[in-house]
């Protein structure tokens, strides 16, 4: 059984379809989709679009929650509140209400068993869509926000657009970065795969080119509020 774990599109339809196509090269069972859809991107509707056309299962993220109900201050820096909630108004612009509804509607974690593994997936942390842990945590930690809510043999989230694999206490915790908007310096669309095959787990990160100067053409002709530093983000796979 060969799984692919997809997250953090980000409204980036371009990267999105040149993951889609890198996975249907590896003989991958299926998809499963960890959240942040649409927001922050230059097409939301048609990578939303993709996505459901998946038939997979998929998982809320805090930009889902954000474009249902806006940006909330406290979950943003101050400076930014203003831009991204007009980041997220344009967003909402783009889609019609059954898409909104789609989005709300969306489940929270997903509990896999691949052959006998058990898997723990969700966006952020089991119990929070916002919360920031980072692959740079120390072991106690880790455990206590990302492993302590069910067992499990293999942990796998997204959020934090960096992606990374940890072993802890015999059990793995997996980042599988983000497919729109990477955030650790190598500006490739991220995802992740497991295989279970008779007692035998391999996990990997996979990384995958896409054409960022078409993106960054799509945020110009939408008149994206916030194009100019969407672009600085893609060329530098950095928020900094």
């Amino acid at each position: 059984m060969r799984a692919a774990f997809i997250s953090d599109i980000h409204g980036n339809s371009i990267a999105l379809e040149a993951v889609l196509e890198d996975i249907s090269k590896k003989a991958v069972n299926q998809i499963y989709v960890l959240g942040d859809l649409c927001y922050r991107g230059p097409d939301p509707k048609g990578s939303l679009r993709r996505i459901q056309a998946l038939h997979t299962k998929v998982i809320k993220g805090n930009a889902d929650e954000w474009v249902v109900r806006g940006v909330r201050q406290g979950e943003v820096p101050d400076p930014v509140l203003d831009i991204m909630n007009r980041e997220r108004d344009w967003t909402v612009s783009q889609l019609d209400q059954q898409d909104i509804d789609y989005l709300a509607g969306l489940p929270t974690e997903l509990n896999l068993d691949l052959e006998g593994m058990s898997i723990s997936a969700f966006h952020a942390t089991p119990e929070s869509l916002f919360e920031v842990v980072l692959g740079s945590a120390d072991d106690e930690l880790l455990e206590t926000k990302l492993m302590s809510a069910s067992h499990a043999d293999l942990y796998i989230y997204a959020h934090i657009h960096r992606p990374y694999i940890r072993y802890i206490n015999g059990r793995i915790i997996m980042n599988i970065g983000s497919v729109g908007l990477p955030f650790d310096g190598m500006n490739k669309a991220s995802y992740a795969i497991v295989e279970v095959d008779q007692g035998r787990i391999s996990t990997s990160i996979e990384r995958v080119s896409f054409d960022i100067e078409e993106v960054i053409r799509q945020y110009e002709d939408a008149r994206y509020p916030n194009s100019d530093m969407m672009a600085r983000i893609l060329h530098h796979a950095s928020v900094k």
